[in-house]
């Protein structure tokens, strides 16, 4: 159970970044630093990275 808890926040945590990526497109197109983009996508690949381990965790199942 806490495997499927743990890897729907995973879930909404990669909807959130892909939306501050959004963001960090818009704000360079206006002219903003391209800081916001990169940080933007590391966040992204972070959280990412965090809900393939807790795919592959719930995959495997419990422990024996």
């Amino acid at each position: 159970m806490t495997n499927r808890i743990s890897t729907l926040i995973s879930a909404f945590g990669v909807l959130a970044t892909v939306i501050l990526v959004v963001a960090g497109v818009r704000e360079y197109r206006s002219g903003v630093s391209v800081l916001w983009l990169v940080a933007g996508a590391v966040i992204f690949l972070s959280a990412l990275y965090t809900l393939v381990r807790d795919v592959r965790r719930l995959r495997t199942g419990p422990p024996a």
